[in-house]
């Protein structure tokens, strides 16, 4: 088969799964990787360099930071004090909700941001009595804006910025990328707070963990307890609900209020059958009872872990994750602190900088490996790394070439910015189906065959190219920061473009116009 020909089809067949949605994204990827190799269009070694390269390891080791600063309490801590003060209004929460889901997503990339704001922006709602529908799609769609902030906003970035090196260009640094990226988080804040209201529904989705407070309050009224909150949950202890289920060994055992759990780590501080207070002296384990036992967090999740003689109402490591400033969060800080420096300054490649930051988090038992492991999205891994290889074929059979050629000849002399146009709608409108990372790596090369040909840089192309790729505010399936926020905002598929749609244009229009300003042809 002709190697053209053979990665047209491999990528149309991509596409076609990508937006179909029955096979997972890991598997698709991994497909056209070893297409590429059994229809002969690359070597095993280049249909698999992907899993090799730096963006590849850059991208799992910012999954590492981020989930140091979520399982510390730091995301937790830092959304608190921002949207406490800023009251009741839905314009100022808006505006205040949406830096704050900015700047980390700067810091830790969208999905991560999104997935540690999201239970506490549905408590502010709830307090505030504010729909949680008017708040939780601006949230996706300010992460997306903050995604183009720093560096490590998306995956998006580092990919543009390998890409721009390889193909004549050079590398964007840490907050080049801030130059769009600001502005178009100012216009979408603005577009969200004066539009947002009338063009999303007033629904409040599926129900969402309680904050601590609440949770605190709620432990002290069902088990006559009367301890604080702090004390209840706080930095190194903390309390947590579990059930005796069938066959458990606990059966038949006697405890009482205050006594030590056998093992000698946890307190039993109350205990409940069915809607009735335990307050005698012996209580007789039955299944189904509910114990509420105290101790440090470490303990609390040793012995509620799956398959343990009880069962955790809420988990321990979830609790965990929304006490502030818990335990480890100083390490967190200064090593997050001392990544962003290293990238800022250039003294070492991205993703130096990034497995640096990742291994001392590890060191320094801020997170334990399996945590480290467990944090990495392994799904966007093998996308990223089974797509790198298409892009590859694209250059290396010619593809994007040709496929360059039939846009130039299509466009006649009508210059760089119409070029750019077709090259961000087309990218949009995949972005809105399929990953925009695989999206990006799809229309990448065809975008750097056209500057070549038309002898201009690459550099407002892959700025622009990050920028239609931010544009995913068509669907649900776009992001999964979209995902994310469906069911607890009570969101239908068609809610998304009335919003969306008039952004996207925006976005494209910053795209094409306003990239070049600053990145010249």
């Amino acid at each position: 088969m002709d190697p053209v020909v053979a990665t047209l089809l491999i990528l149309v067949l991509a596409v076609v799964a990508f937006v179909s949605n029955r096979v997972p994204l890991g598997v698709v990827a991994l497909g056209v990787a070893l297409g590429l190799f059994f229809t002969g269009v690359l070597t095993i070694q280049q249909a698999l360099a992907g899993f090799g390269d730096p963006t590849v390891l850059f991208i799992a080791a910012l999954f590492v930071v981020s989930e140091a600063l979520d399982a510390t309490g730091v995301t937790a801590w830092t959304g608190q004090k921002v949207i406490a003060r800023a009251g009741t209004g839905r314009r100022a929460l808006l505006v205040v909700v949406s830096l704050l889901v900015a700047g980390t997503t700067a810091l830790i990339s969208i999905n991560g941001a999104v997935a540690a704001l999201l239970p506490l922006v549905v408590v502010v709602a709830s307090r505030a009595g504010i729909a949680t529908s008017q708040l939780l799609m601006p949230l996706a769609f300010a992460a997306h804006a903050g995604s183009l902030l720093l560096l490590t906003g998306t995956p998006v970035n580092p990919i543009v910025s390998e890409i721009a090196s390889a193909s004549g260009g050079r590398e964007f640094n840490y907050f080049e990328f801030a130059a769009v990226g600001v502005p178009l988080l100012i216009v979408t804040i603005v577009y969200v707070v004066l539009f947002g209201k009338h063009l999303l529904p007033a629904r409040n989705g599926a129900e969402m963990p309680t904050d601590l407070i609440r949770h605190a309050r709620l432990l002290r009224q069902q088990y006559d307890v009367t301890l604080d909150t702090s004390t209840l949950l706080g930095r190194d202890d903390g309390v947590t609900e579990v059930i005796v289920p069938p066959r458990s060994p606990l059966i038949g055992a006697h405890l009482a209020r205050g006594m030590t759990t056998p093992s000698g780590d946890l307190v039993v501080l109350a205990a409940r059958r069915g809607s009735e207070r335990l307050k005698d002296a012996d209580i007789v384990v039955q299944a189904g009872d509910a114990l509420l036992l105290q101790g440090s967090w470490d303990d609390l999740e040793r012995h509620t872990s799956p398959g343990g003689k009880v069962i955790a109402v809420d988990s321990p490591t979830q609790l965990r994750r929304s006490v502030p400033l818990g335990k480890g969060a100083k390490p967190a800080i200064v090593i997050l602190a001392a990544m962003v420096v290293l990238l800022a300054t250039g003294l070492v490649p991205p993703v130096v900088a990034a497995l640096l930051a990742a291994g001392a988090l590890i060191v320094s038992r801020t997170v334990t490996p399996s945590q480290a492991y467990q944090s990495i999205s392994w799904t966007t891994i093998v996308l990223i790394a089974g797509m790198i290889p298409l892009s590859t074929a694209f250059v290396q059979t010619g593809t994007a070439d040709l496929i360059a050629g039939w846009l130039l000849s299509f466009l006649g002399t009508a210059g760089p910015h119409i070029a750019l146009l077709i090259l961000c709608v087309l990218t949009i409108v995949l972005g809105q189906l399929i990953s925009n990372v695989a999206t990006v790596l799809i229309v990448a090369p065809v975008a750097v065959s056209v500057a070549a040909t038309l002898g201009v840089s690459v550099q407002p192309f892959m700025m622009a190219l990050t920028v239609a790729g931010a544009a995913a505010f068509l669907t649900p399936i776009a992001t999964p920061a979209n995902m994310m926020v469906m069911e607890a905002g009570g969101y239908r598929f068609g809610d998304y473009w009335k919003l969306g749609l008039p952004l996207a244009f925006v976005y494209l229009v910053v795209a094409v116009f306003y990239v070049p300003l600053i990145w010249h042809f």
